[in-house]
Protein backbone atom coordinates (compact mmCIF):
# COMPACT_ATOMS: atom_id res chain seq x y z
CA UNK A 1 0.00 0.00 0.00
CA UNK A 2 1.39 3.55 -1.07
CA UNK A 3 2.30 5.55 1.67
CA UNK A 4 1.69 9.19 2.27
CA UNK A 5 3.24 12.22 3.83
CA UNK A 6 0.79 14.48 6.53
CA UNK A 7 3.09 17.58 7.54
CA UNK A 8 1.45 19.27 10.79
CA UNK A 9 2.43 22.75 11.28
CA UNK A 10 0.69 24.85 14.47
CA UNK A 11 0.94 28.71 13.56
CA UNK A 12 3.79 30.56 14.70
CA UNK A 13 3.58 32.51 17.91
CA UNK A 14 0.72 34.85 17.69
CA UNK A 15 0.38 38.39 19.44
CA UNK A 16 -1.75 38.85 22.26
CA UNK A 17 -1.01 42.55 22.82
CA UNK A 18 -3.34 43.43 20.39
CA UNK A 19 -6.56 43.39 21.92
CA UNK A 20 -8.54 41.85 18.58
CA UNK A 21 -10.38 39.39 18.60
CA UNK A 22 -8.95 35.49 18.63
CA UNK A 23 -9.47 35.17 14.75
CA UNK A 24 -7.90 37.78 13.86
CA UNK A 25 -4.61 37.58 16.21
CA UNK A 26 -1.78 38.56 14.03
CA UNK A 27 2.02 36.95 14.60
CA UNK A 28 4.51 38.53 16.52
CA UNK A 29 8.21 38.62 15.18
CA UNK A 30 9.48 35.35 17.02
CA UNK A 31 6.20 33.66 14.59
CA UNK A 32 7.22 35.17 11.59
CA UNK A 33 10.50 33.61 11.70
CA UNK A 34 9.31 30.36 13.01
CA UNK A 35 6.99 30.28 10.14
CA UNK A 36 9.87 30.94 7.74
CA UNK A 37 12.45 28.60 9.40
CA UNK A 38 9.90 25.87 9.04
CA UNK A 39 9.34 26.45 5.51
CA UNK A 40 12.73 26.18 4.53
CA UNK A 41 13.00 23.23 6.85
CA UNK A 42 10.20 21.41 4.90
CA UNK A 43 12.09 22.78 1.77
CA UNK A 44 16.02 21.38 2.83
CA UNK A 45 14.25 17.96 3.58
CA UNK A 46 13.24 18.14 0.42
CA UNK A 47 9.20 17.80 1.55
CA UNK A 48 7.51 20.25 -0.21
CA UNK A 49 3.86 19.54 -0.06
CA UNK A 50 1.29 18.85 -2.92
CA UNK A 51 -1.43 21.04 -1.41
CA UNK A 52 -2.09 22.64 1.70
CA UNK A 53 -4.59 22.87 3.97
CA UNK A 54 -4.96 25.99 5.89
CA UNK A 55 -7.01 27.75 8.89
CA UNK A 56 -8.11 31.18 7.28
CA UNK A 57 -7.51 32.68 10.69
CA UNK A 58 -4.80 35.83 10.38
CA UNK A 59 -1.80 34.16 12.44
CA UNK A 60 -2.67 30.33 10.68
CA UNK A 61 -2.78 32.64 7.37
CA UNK A 62 0.28 34.22 7.84
CA UNK A 63 2.10 31.39 8.83
CA UNK A 64 1.15 29.70 5.68
CA UNK A 65 1.98 32.09 3.31
CA UNK A 66 5.41 33.07 5.19
CA UNK A 67 6.05 29.05 5.00
CA UNK A 68 4.85 28.52 1.60
CA UNK A 69 7.49 31.70 0.47
CA UNK A 70 10.21 30.05 2.20
CA UNK A 71 9.31 26.28 0.24
CA UNK A 72 8.92 28.64 -3.15
CA UNK A 73 5.43 27.42 -2.92
CA UNK A 74 2.71 29.33 -4.59
CA UNK A 75 -0.43 30.39 -2.89
CA UNK A 76 -2.62 28.29 -5.28
CA UNK A 77 -1.48 25.02 -3.45
CA UNK A 78 -3.26 26.55 -0.36
CA UNK A 79 -7.02 25.20 -0.17
CA UNK A 80 -8.55 27.82 2.98
CA UNK A 81 -10.88 25.90 4.71
CA UNK A 82 -12.56 27.77 7.46
CA UNK A 83 -13.60 24.16 9.22
CA UNK A 84 -9.77 24.26 10.75
CA UNK A 85 -10.50 26.82 12.92
CA UNK A 86 -11.18 26.29 17.03
CA UNK A 87 -11.34 22.61 14.85
CA UNK A 88 -11.44 19.27 17.38
CA UNK A 89 -8.98 16.75 15.89
CA UNK A 90 -11.81 14.79 14.58
CA UNK A 91 -13.17 17.78 12.39
CA UNK A 92 -9.23 18.38 11.04
CA UNK A 93 -9.42 14.67 10.20
CA UNK A 94 -12.45 14.79 8.69
CA UNK A 95 -10.98 18.49 6.49
CA UNK A 96 -8.00 16.22 5.72
CA UNK A 97 -10.15 13.64 3.96
CA UNK A 98 -11.16 15.78 1.37
CA UNK A 99 -7.33 16.33 0.68
CA UNK A 100 -6.99 15.52 -2.76
CA UNK A 101 -6.29 12.02 -3.81
CA UNK A 102 -3.42 12.72 -5.66
CA UNK A 103 -1.59 14.50 -3.47
CA UNK A 104 1.16 12.48 -1.90
CA UNK A 105 2.25 15.08 0.66
CA UNK A 106 -0.04 17.56 2.11
CA UNK A 107 0.69 19.95 5.05
CA UNK A 108 -2.14 21.00 7.28
CA UNK A 109 -1.78 24.27 9.08
CA UNK A 110 -3.71 25.16 12.12
CA UNK A 111 -4.06 25.20 15.84
CA UNK A 112 -3.96 23.49 19.25
CA UNK A 113 -5.61 21.83 20.42
CA UNK A 114 -7.05 20.34 17.62
CA UNK A 115 -3.52 19.87 15.54
CA UNK A 116 -2.47 17.59 19.13
CA UNK A 117 -5.92 16.20 19.26
CA UNK A 118 -5.28 14.64 15.33
CA UNK A 119 -1.43 13.54 15.80
CA UNK A 120 -2.95 11.40 19.17
CA UNK A 121 -5.93 10.11 16.80
CA UNK A 122 -4.03 9.00 14.00
CA UNK A 123 -0.44 7.80 16.07
CA UNK A 124 -3.02 5.82 18.10
CA UNK A 125 -0.26 5.16 20.71
CA UNK A 126 0.31 8.57 22.41
CA UNK A 127 3.46 9.81 21.73
CA UNK A 128 6.43 11.19 24.11
CA UNK A 129 5.37 14.54 25.28
CA UNK A 130 7.60 16.87 26.63
CA UNK A 131 8.67 18.51 29.66
CA UNK A 132 6.91 21.74 28.88
CA UNK A 133 3.77 19.69 28.36
CA UNK A 134 3.08 20.68 24.82
CA UNK A 135 3.75 18.04 21.77
CA UNK A 136 3.01 21.13 19.41
CA UNK A 137 4.05 24.71 20.69
CA UNK A 138 4.01 27.65 18.09
CA UNK A 139 5.59 26.76 14.97
CA UNK A 140 6.20 23.01 16.03
CA UNK A 141 6.36 20.84 12.66
CA UNK A 142 5.05 17.15 13.13
CA UNK A 143 5.84 14.57 10.25
CA UNK A 144 3.02 11.20 10.03
CA UNK A 145 3.66 8.58 7.65
CA UNK A 146 -0.15 7.35 6.66
CA UNK A 147 -0.65 4.35 4.75
CA UNK A 148 -3.81 4.37 2.12
CA UNK A 149 -5.90 7.52 1.34
CA UNK A 150 -6.32 10.43 2.22
CA UNK A 151 -10.24 9.75 2.95
CA UNK A 152 -9.43 6.64 5.00
CA UNK A 153 -7.17 7.89 7.61
CA UNK A 154 -8.33 7.24 10.95
CA UNK A 155 -7.54 5.97 14.49
CA UNK A 156 -4.11 4.18 14.45
CA UNK A 157 -3.04 4.67 10.82
CA UNK A 158 -0.34 7.11 11.35
CA UNK A 159 3.52 6.35 12.08
CA UNK A 160 4.97 9.44 13.60
CA UNK A 161 8.04 10.18 12.38
CA UNK A 162 9.46 13.29 14.05
CA UNK A 163 7.95 17.05 15.81
CA UNK A 164 10.46 19.47 15.00
CA UNK A 165 10.31 22.49 17.06
CA UNK A 166 11.91 25.79 15.40
CA UNK A 167 14.66 26.42 17.77
CA UNK A 168 15.71 22.97 16.87
CA UNK A 169 17.00 24.01 13.33
CA UNK A 170 20.00 25.72 12.58
CA UNK A 171 20.06 29.33 12.11
CA UNK A 172 21.47 29.19 8.67
CA UNK A 173 18.56 27.20 7.44
CA UNK A 174 16.27 30.17 7.58
CA UNK A 175 14.94 31.45 4.60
Amino acid sequence: MKRKLLLILRHGKSDWSTGLEDYQRPLVGRGRKGARKMGAWIRHLDLVPDVVLSSPATRARATTELACKAMALPLDKVIWDERLYEASGAQVLSALAEAPRKAGRVLLVGHNPGLEELVHLLVGDPPEIPADGKLLPTAALARLEIAGDWRDAGPGCAHLLAVTRPGEIPDDTDA
